[in-house]
């Protein structure tokens, strides 16, 4: 029975010695972070997102409710084996991406592949942008493998939330 309490002890000991989540990449996507009120590109309320860190400031978690119904959360994490951002969203749509990338010019810019229902690759893309009045700028996109051009899927501008 000494087995099972070294064991334990082992899995304490190896966690404490995983790295710190404190390096300057870790907090590229602190931008986002807060409360908002999110808006479309002609300034109509659809809905508020809350982003924090979680997981010793290794994660950045987000939980969105539009004004529709409509709700998901993301996860982001800076994978330290790619050393890119990736993020996991899923919804109550059922929908899942799974997105990579990173810090480029001033804007999170991530992207995916998925499949959807009748078998067709959608390759989407989404960028924050924080500007400087202190909102952030989302633009997410998608096209098939047959389309040339990108097209906007979500436009959309947060802005803190005060309350």
């Amino acid at each position: 029975m000494l087995k099972l309490p070294l064991l334990i002890g082992c899995f304490f000991i190896s966690t404490q010695s995983l790295a710190k989540c404190d390096d300057k990449v870790f907090n590229e996507f602190d931008f986002w972070l807060g409360n908002w009120q999110v808006f479309t590109a002609d300034n109509k309320l659809v809905g508020n997102n809350v982003i924090s860190k979680s997981h010793g400031g290794c994660v950045v978690k987000e939980q969105y409710t539009a004004l529709s119904g409509f709700s998901g959360e993301s996860l982001n994490i800076f994978d330290t084996t790619t050393r890119r951002w990736h993020q996991t969203w899923v919804d109550n749509s059922g929908l899942l991406l799974q997105l990579n990338g990173g810090l480029s010019t001033g804007s999170m810019s991530l992207s995916g592949k998925r499949q959807n229902k009748s078998g067709t690759f959608i390759f989407e893309r989404i960028t924050w942008t924080p500007n400087k009045d202190g909102t952030v700028r989302q633009l997410w996109q998608s096209k098939t493998h047959k389309q040339a051009k990108w097209q906007t899927v979500f436009d959309g501008l947060y802005k803190r939330d005060n309350k």
